[in-house]
């Protein structure tokens, strides 16, 4: 069997629209043209896979002979997951530069008419932040003061 005109040109369009979406400055973007060229890859993989055939069970007859090669099914699959999670963490990343967009130089907010309800969540999550990084000092305070006595310890028997 040979590979169908068709996906050929279907997996070459979707390549060059994701890569020329990739180019973009806005991450949304950027997300949907890497969602293209990962679909492209799959695409891919499945044109060069080869003909199709039975289930790779290995059993020892004659049907092994038709058999179809399970590497190109492992390697789709392997791309889909990967495609998944950086599709994740891109998301991920499109929905703090959001975030941090609201947020005006001094973490007010930016639109007067959300003003007073995330005004409220800001300052929440910053006091907290602030409470978290004052337990992470004192902890840190705490494991210096028997770090130093043995850094000094070890340091004085070197010597």
């Amino acid at each position: 069997m040979s590979a169908s005109l068709t996906l050929v040109v279907l997996m070459a369009v979707m390549y060059g629209t994701g890569v020329y979406v990739m180019l973009e400055r806005s991450l949304t973007r950027f997300l949907i043209g890497f969602v293209l060229v990962g679909n492209a890859t799959n695409l891919l993989i499945l044109i060069m896979s080869g003909p199709s055939g039975t289930a790779p069970l290995v059993t020892g007859t004659a049907s092994d002979d038709r058999m179809v090669d399970p590497v190109p099914q492992v390697l789709m699959l392997t791309a889909i997951v990967i495609n998944f999670g950086v599709t994740a963490f891109i998301l991920a990343l499109i929905y703090r530069t959001w975030w941090l967009a609201q947020l005006g130089d001094e973490g007010d907010t930016l639109s007067d008419e959300h003003a007073d309800d995330t005004e409220a969540a800001t300052e929440a999550v910053f006091n907290q932040v602030d409470l978290d990084d004052e337990a992470i000092q004192r902890v840190l305070d705490e494991s210096n003061e028997h770090g130093d006595d043995s850094h000094t310890t070890r340091k004085g028997a070197g010597e």
